[in-house]
């Protein structure tokens, strides 16, 4: 039988509670988000994205606004067009400063996270938290923990709790920070976890949306 802590139960209704505010509250901008992606370009609605590795490892699919071109994950990786790309996309810790696969409504809602109010979805079924570490691809797991070899533990570290839509190094820098800089502030975040940091991590998230200080 699995035990909760009080941190962990306290945790969990403020998820409920929060996400479930939060959706009723973005209804009408996601109902504008949804519009404007269909009308901007060919694909639906949500990303076509892997699956994200959650707490433990398990596998869960996240829900996000798409803000590329359909099928853009598989693209990159099996696409001449982007073999280059895909090559500094790995050597950049994942992440690409300018991606030619960025729609232009895309380009908007990713520079703001409006793309990730979707995720309060996954937040509802368990799969996430308001607040955690980051949702990583397996494959980028893979590769980051082999370019970085010393990051293995903290990885454990991580993947010990849900990952969130938030966190602490969203809200210090973002894409900016690379993987090794990112798992060990995420881990440093697990070590000292608490429902002040939480709501101190969540204050600071409006300024990291509307700035859009470090997105990509």
């Amino acid at each position: 039988m699995i035990t909760l802590t009080k941190y962990e139960k306290t945790k969990r209704i403020i998820d409920l509670f929060g996400a479930f505010g939060l959706l009723i509250f973005f209804l009408p901008l996601c109902l504008l988000i949804a519009f404007l992606i269909k009308l901007d370009s060919d694909g639906p609605i949500f990303a076509d994205t892997p699956e994200r590795v959650g707490k433990k490892g398990t596998l869960f699919k996240m829900y996000k606004f798409r803000s590329m071109v359909e099928s853009a994950h598989e693209l990159l990786r099996t696409s001449p067009k982007y073999k280059e790309l895909f090559v500094r996309y790995k050597r950049n810790s994942y992440k690409l400063p300018r991606d030619p696969r960025i729609t232009n409504i895309g380009r908007f809602i990713r520079r703001h996270s409006l793309d990730e109010i979707p995720q309060l979805l996954n937040v509802l079924r368990g799969e996430m938290s308001l607040v955690g570490p980051r949702a990583y691809y397996p494959d980028e797991l893979r590769e980051q923990q082999k370019k970085y070899p010393h990051t293995q533990d903290l990885v454990k570290v991580v993947l010990s709790i849900r990952p969130g839509i938030t966190g602490v190094w969203q809200v210090s820098g973002r894409s900016e920070v690379n993987f090794d800089k990112r798992i060990a502030m995420d881990a440093e975040y697990v070590k000292n976890k608490s429902l002040f940091y939480d709501m101190i991590i969540i204050l600071k998230t409006p300024f990291a949306m509307i700035s859009g200080r470090g997105a990509m």
